[in-house]
């Protein structure tokens, strides 16, 4: 369970928005600790949700079939409990398949189309741990049939927020993680 350093506000004395969100965390998620800490500063939760999510993520160029296909590639990838129970919940709701999400870590896989599995690697090019990674020629051709350059501009953004995000979750210890999850929590360290 998440142990941050920050002041977690109860959920009776988050404002109503919060409240709600807290309430959906614990059905979709097991959890609310994101947004107990949140509380402390309820704008910024409210900009990622009807910012991010609202306009961009909800709203954009690119499906969001195509979007819920990357961040569910992503948070298995970062190793956050947290994200993957909601994520998957959201991805089997926007048309992404039971046989898709087993096979997250192998683009190549049949279930795929061309353009999921571009949407795939270019998810592994923006990973959390991946230091090298880069927008190639090739994997430019292999998106450019199926997005225009708007379109990749806005995967490539919204990957990378989601990206800056789980690190941002894992560094300040607001949501439960996995055993693949590269970042140790600062707990398990002291243990050691």
């Amino acid at each position: 369970m998440p142990d941050p350093a920050l002041a977690r506000i109860p959920r009776d004395a988050l404002p109503p928005r919060l409240q709600e969100m807290h309430d959906a965390a614990m059905r979709d998620r097991d959890e609310a600790v994101l947004i107990e800490v949140a509380g402390n500063a309820p704008e910024a939760l409210e900009w990622y949700y009807d910012q991010f999510y609202g306009q961009l993520f909800h709203k954009g160029r690119v499906p969001v079939r195509i979007k819920q296909l990357a961040r569910m590639k992503l948070s298995t990838m970062h190793g956050c409990a947290f994200c993957n129970r909601g994520n998957a919940k959201a991805a089997l709701a926007a048309g992404v398949t039971p046989q898709q999400l087993d096979a997250l870590h192998d683009p190549d896989a049949p279930c795929y189309n061309a353009a999921e599995r571009a949407v795939l690697r270019l998810a592994e090019q923006i990973e959390m741990t991946n230091f090298d990674g880069h927008l190639s020629p090739a994997l430019h051709a292999q998106l450019a049939p199926h997005f225009d350059d708007g379109q990749i501009f806005e995967l490539g953004m919204v990957m990378a927020i989601l990206t800056g995000m789980a690190k941002f979750l894992f560094v300040f210890d607001l949501v439960s993680r996995e055993a693949a999850c590269p970042m140790t929590p600062l707990s398990a360290q002291a243990a050691e």
